[in-house]
């Protein structure tokens, strides 16, 4: 099974239905299996006095509140079913993270096929039943958590009839710095609740998300923007388009790389095999009758010939015919 990309868009459209779409045609064209929004009704979410996040301030409005900045990056529900069709069109899936019970019913309406939970919904227990009770696949985020609390969400979305969950290790820094990833720790959840695990991707470049799928992510989200100079709280910490496309580029390159897990030679390997191995030849001139002995035979290349494995089961032989020096040696 292919390791399953979300592109993260998010609210890098800024608000704005036409910079969404272009953001689909990018995700498409850098062969993300899926691009992913973000559904609120900003009221509903934040209150009037909530703060932004220390990032949020140096990368929006230092003179807004939380409140004023979402509200900026909302789109309308009908702008959402106008890019659900248009993600339809372009043949890419159409994900949305719900923040509020109503964006929820809104996204329900729609069919998705999967749910994704936020990292910050994680200790939500009333948001998390209702997910689990619509009975589709869920991606849960665990930036920020504790094993206990991913324990306990597990644990609730199980309850309410949901078993089909993956875990996504992720840290909610933007961007992230590598030494808080702890790339490690999604193993330790996999071995932890034996569930499916991925990686949601907060640091800068391409090399930690390629690197968790060769840890074994089965799913990978990476944020990304059509520019990162853009204005708004997540362009700096996304990937532009070209960096999205190699980055999915080696994602499948280690996929399949990847392979079977049984060692054997490789179809293109066969054939350096006598070029590279070594068999047992004549290091002199040798006379039919002549024992072989460690003074007139020895190992070079090529390999087709008695492997140096027989080396023993040689010396003390008798030569069954003339050998020149370097000509392979015969029993």
């Amino acid at each position: 099974m292919s390791v399953y990309i979300i592109a993260e868009a998010g609210v890098n459209h800024n608000g704005k239905i036409a910079t969404a779409k272009l953001l689909v045609d990018a995700a498409k064209e850098a062969g993300a299996d899926c691009i992913k929004f973000q559904t609120f009704i900003s009221k509903n979410i934040v209150t009037k006095n909530a703060k932004k996040a220390e990032y949020q301030k140096q990368l929006t409005d230092s003179d807004e509140n939380q409140l004023d900045m979402l509200s900026k990056l909302e789109l309308s529900f009908d702008e959402f079913i106008e890019l659900h069709s248009y993600c339809k069109q372009k043949n890419i899936e159409f994900l949305s993270t719900a923040f509020d019970f109503e964006s929820i019913d809104f996204l329900n309406s729609l069919d998705m096929n999967r749910w994704k939970i936020p990292s910050g919904d994680i200790t939500n227990l009333s948001y998390l039943i209702k997910i689990a009770k619509l009975h589709k696949p869920i991606i849960l985020s665990t930036g920020m958590s504790t094993m206990d609390e991913i324990r306990i969400a597990i644990k609730v979305v199980k309850d309410n009839g949901n078993n089909d969950i993956t875990i996504l290790h992720c840290t909610s820094e933007y961007p992230a710095p590598y030494e808080d990833v702890n790339l490690n720790a999604m193993l330790t959840i996999k071995k932890e609740f034996g569930v499916p695990v991925g990686y949601s991707d907060h640091t800068k470049g391409i090399e930690v998300p390629v690197a968790a799928v060769a840890m074994g992510a089965e799913i990978i989200e990476k944020h990304f923007t059509l520019d990162r100079n853009m204005e708004g709280p997540d362009h700096k910490a996304s990937l532009e388009p070209d960096e999205l496309k190699a980055m999915i580029s080696a994602i499948r390159n280690v996929e399949v790389a990847l392979g079977t897990g049984e060692k054997n030679p490789s179809e293109s390997e066969k054939k350096n095999i006598v070029v590279a191995r070594k068999s047992i030849i004549a290091k002199t001139n040798i006379k039919k009758g002549d024992i072989f002995t460690e003074e007139n035979i020895t190992v070079k290349r090529p390999g087709n010939g008695i492997s140096p494995m027989k080396w023993f089961e040689v010396l003390g032989k008798k030569a069954v015919r003339n050998f020149e020096e370097d000509e392979l040696i015969e029993l």
